[in-house]
């Protein structure tokens, strides 16, 4: 709509991007993909045409062989498709699409096409110019490819660039295809063209985003091209200042969408409320931050949840990811949930690591859901010392006043304390002496020293354990000596208390959890559509 508005305006108003035509005829799946078919592009085996009631669906379907993908014709961003396996889920999966798509998009029309079963998303990002009357400079570069198979619910999670999967033949045909495409709908500015890869290589065109991708930076990254600058260069007539054989793959890069999501409820369910407190991790090296947020900005229903794009760069990719888990570590969000344990699990996850992933890592990985990181032994005594020290440390900072001992004559400091630590289904003794700045720490009948400049101030506490450095933040805490305390990514719930406490505390009466078994509860907030059920009814 705005740049058919810049079209019609008057004179020396110019959308940057590509013109109507191309955004209509890339903005609709089924169009799109018969483009593609003429610009011998790789598509996937389906019906081209728009289906019309769920019979027609099955018989589709059955036509395609199972299983199939239902696609919103004018969808994107992972709505309004459905996997079916099965004439049944055909049936359900049509009704749903086309109910999600008409509320999403406006438009219920739907498309079936052949599901590639495992593949990986990668992307090939172009930057194109096509001879028009305020452009005269004809050239066309595709600027490597970015892997974004890391998704949920059909929605990317992770990306990066290159990809560890691709060879340069591959890269190449890709890349030429995805400049064929362009030039076929005579596409004038920076797009995408998106493609799903099977484990032998053979891509097939998915669509083209005829826009900025949410994931441009790290193809800025490792190209060195600004391709906002490139956009606008192009929209006021100017050349591509570049040749294909000087688009250069330098380094690696990794972006992370950082959501307001309960990453334990479906790896995401949208999370609302205020960011009561939020600072970038912008003191990391080689770290990048888009976001339009800041501290005290309201998270809403209305708008997609996510809070910026988290990137960063290495000379290699192992590098990358390190600057990665560093920066993720140093991100503090609080007043709503956030995916920051997931996307820290998955760029450690050993499979990533390798490079073995696939649109369906999540569930692969995590087939009864996320639960966060699971401790080693080494890493539980390291977060109980940690929790002790720090509880040891609050203690001594309420005896002083202003850097003062309260009593200037009180008797000797006190050196050691025996706590009982309870987390998660363990309570776990531990002792802990105070020397000098540090702390040793007995776990387990193990000692570990615990050192920090212990800033209890501060939302971020750098910790060296046994000469291990841990970025951690104490998230809350209170008088009954429950903390939450966020290590290694991963929220942990802990209660500390003194030994004399601990002993006493079993005569406290517990308190009794909530009766839910009446209570309908809504994960999430929505809209109510539909209610299927009267009184009377069994369900």
């Amino acid at each position: 709509v705005l740049s058919l508005l810049c079209l019609q305006a008057s004179e020396g108003v110019t959308f940057i991007g590509p013109d109507t035509h191309a955004i209509q005829a890339m903005g609709d799946k089924i169009e799109s993909k018969l483009l593609a078919k003429n610009a011998k592009v790789n598509t996937i085996p389906g019906f081209d045409g728009v289906v019309k009631d769920a019979d027609e669906a099955v018989r589709i379907a059955r036509e395609i062989g199972y299983p199939v993908m239902i696609k919103a014709s004018a969808g994107g961003g992972g709505k309004g498709m459905r996997i079916a396996w099965d004439d049944e889920e055909t049936r359900e999966g049509f009704r749903f699409s086309s109910q999600e798509a008409a509320s999403s998009f406006g438009d219920d029309r739907l498309l079936i096409e052949k599901f590639i079963d495992n593949p990986r998303h990668i992307e090939i990002q172009v930057c194109i110019i096509i001879i028009t009357t305020i452009n005269k400079h004809g050239n066309a570069l595709w600027l490597n490819e970015r892997e974004c198979s890391i998704q949920r619910r059909n929605q990317k999670v992770v990306e990066e660039a290159p990809s560890t999967f691709l060879d340069p033949e591959t890269r190449r045909a890709m890349g030429e295809q995805a400049v064929a495409l362009a030039k076929a709908v005579k596409y004038s500015s920076a797009g995408t063209v998106e493609f799903l890869v099977d484990s032998s290589k053979n891509f097939y065109f998915l669509e083209m985003n005829t826009r900025l991708q949410v994931e441009h930076p790290v193809t800025e990254c490792i190209t060195g091209l600004d391709l906002v600058q490139e956009m606008i260069r192009v929209a006021k007539g100017y050349p591509l200042r570049h040749k294909q054989a000087d688009i250069p793959i330098n380094g690696w890069a990794v972006e992370c969408r950082v959501y307001a999501e309960d990453p334990y409820k479906s790896f995401g369910l949208p999370s609302i409320g205020k960011l009561s407190q939020y600072q970038e991790p912008l003191h990391v090296p080689s770290v990048r931050v888009d976001s339009g947020i800041q501290q005290g900005s309201d998270i809403s229903i209305y708008y997609d949840p996510m809070i910026s794009k988290l990137i960063t760069y290495g000379s290699n990719r192992a590098e990358a990811l390190k600057r990665m888990e560093e920066a993720l570590d140093n991100y503090v969000i609080r007043g709503v949930a956030h995916n920051i344990s997931l996307l820290r699990e998955v760029i450690i996850h050993p499979r990533f690591v390798q490079g073995d992933i696939s649109t369906k890592f999540l569930p692969e990985v995590y087939p009864d859901g996320f639960k966060g990181h699971k401790l080693t032994d080494l890493e539980r005594r390291e977060l109980l010392a940690t929790a002790a020290s720090l509880y040891v440390a609050e203690q001594l900072r309420s005896q002083r006043f202003l850097g003062t001992p309260r009593i200037p004559i009180a008797k000797s400091k006190r050196r050691s304390w025996e706590l009982s630590v309870h987390l998660g289904d363990g309570i776990y003794p531990v002792a802990v002496s105070k020397d000098g700045s540090s702390f040793s720490v007995e776990v387990d009948g193990m000692k570990l020293n615990v050192t920090s400049e212990w800033n209890l101030a501060s939302p971020l506490l750098s910790v060296t354990i046994d000469g291990t450095q841990r970025t951690i933040q104490r998230i809350s805490r209170n008088a009954s000596g429950e903390t939450s305390i966020q290590f290694l990514g991963t929220v942990y719930k802990l209660q500390i208390l003194t030994k004399v406490a601990a002993e006493l505390s079993k005569y406290m009466p517990e308190k009794a959890e909530e009766d839910t078994s009446s209570i309908l509860r809504s994960p999430m907030p929505g809209t109510v559509v539909a209610v299927s059920v009267k009184p009377g009814d069994k369900v």
